[in-house]
């Protein structure tokens, strides 16, 4: 997926600044406006495009692309569809990667 320079973005989109893979699927992340939280990518993987992921190897290679997650096996989330879904566990602030590198996310 090729960047698009972040000014074309709509403002209220969500940056994702910190990308953590935990195990049981779950995504850990720090947004752009400090928000912390988690997002579980489980229900995904009964679709083709996740189901190398299914792999906790694979799963562990996820790029944080700003405005989507993107794993090496093509799968991809944008932002937006993570917003929708994730669980929000705290604000950020100085202890943002210490919250989002937690395990125990969700």
């Amino acid at each position: 997926m090729s960047a698009v320079p972040s000014e074309l973005y709509d403002a209220r989109l969500m940056r994702i600044v910190e990308l953590h893979p935990q195990p049981n699927w779950v995504l850990s992340i720090v947004a752009d406006d400090g928000r912390v939280g988690c997002f579980d990518v489980s229900p995904y993987l009964e679709y083709e495009a996740f189901e190398d992921l299914r792999n906790p190897g694979e799963f562990s290679k996820v790029s944080n692309g700003g405005y989507f997650v993107e794993w090496e096996c093509g799968a991809d989330l944008s932002a937006d569809t993570i917003e929708a879904h994730w669980r929000v566990i705290g604000a950020g602030g100085q202890n943002a990667a210490s919250h989002a590198d937690q395990s125990n996310c969700c």
